[in-house]
């Protein structure tokens, strides 16, 4: 348990940015200003409720997959059943976990973090997952070593706790042993992917494909080219026949990265 209770507490008491989420939070609710902040988070957090709590540090306080990257190397060696996370959360807020909090004026300022968010942050871990052998061999062989603690991470993610979405994981990771293949973006889309659309297994997954091809492609298309005017002045504004409007270069471009990504994971699935 001590182990858990040492790295969970590490991350949680590390210094992070307010994030403006929070910031806006705390001006929509609360009336805060934001020459106001550090005394309400030192001095007013108390008369919160938990539930007040939990919405206005749920952004802070919920594991992204680089803080869940932070547990990869414990949770190769051992994992933590959920009938002990319970004691975990009341060791974490009897030492007291002290969140470390700065805000745009360079000010950092300690908040003892309630059991509310503890729990928020340590149910979100995946701590009691285990990576199947085949699988965790699979992680072991990827090109770049740097990324394995990562991919672990992503791995233990809700999403893959069935069989038929695991093997959508392992034949894309089995493609990607590959050093020309490999791209570790691609990963993050896939499981991107299959979190917002919860397919069932490889064969739902690759019936979507086209319809998302088709959609992306139209897309493109409209960002490539500007809407039409809604009146001939407007036009004139604009160099009449010689449209001066710019194309969404970005727009266009992380498109065309999404439909590279969807071929790629077409051509894994119907191999």
């Amino acid at each position: 348990m001590q182990p858990f209770v040492d790295a969970v507490a590490a991350e949680l008491e590390r210094p992070r940015a307010l994030l403006e989420q929070v910031v806006d939070h705390l001006a929509s609710h609360y009336s805060v200003s934001r020459d106001e902040l550090g005394a309400f988070l030192t001095g007013q957090l108390d008369a919160l409720e938990d539930y007040e709590i939990d919405l206005l540090f749920s952004p802070l306080f919920t594991p992204t997959l680089p803080e869940q990257a932070a547990f990869s190397e414990l949770l190769d060696r051992q994992t933590l059943p959920t009938s002990e996370w319970s004691v975990l959360i009341r060791k974490l807020g009897d030492r007291p976990t002290v969140a470390r909090l700065t805000t745009e004026d360079g000010t950092t300022h300690a908040i003892r973090l309630r059991e509310v968010s503890l729990e928020r942050f340590v149910t979100r871990l995946n701590l009691d997952v285990v990576i199947p052998d085949p699988l965790g061999k699979l992680l072991h062989s990827l090109p770049p070593a740097e990324d394995r603690a990562l991919l672990k991470a992503l791995a233990r993610r809700i999403v893959w706790n069935k069989e038929p979405r695991r093997a959508v994981l392992f034949r894309y990771l089995l493609a990607a042993t590959s050093e020309d293949f490999y791209q570790r973006a691609d990963l993050l889309a896939l499981l991107k992917l299959m979190e917002t659309y919860q397919p069932k297994d490889a064969a739902d997954l690759l019936a979507r494909i086209p319809h998302w091809q088709e959609v992306l492609k139209n897309e493109v298309l409209s960002a490539a080219s500007p809407k039409p005017f809604f009146a001939a002045r407007v036009q004139e504004l604009h160099g009449g026949g010689r449209d001066q409007r710019h194309r969404d270069n970005s727009a266009i471009s992380g498109k065309q990265r999404e439909l590279e990504f969807l071929g790629r994971l077409q051509a894994v699935l119907s191999a």
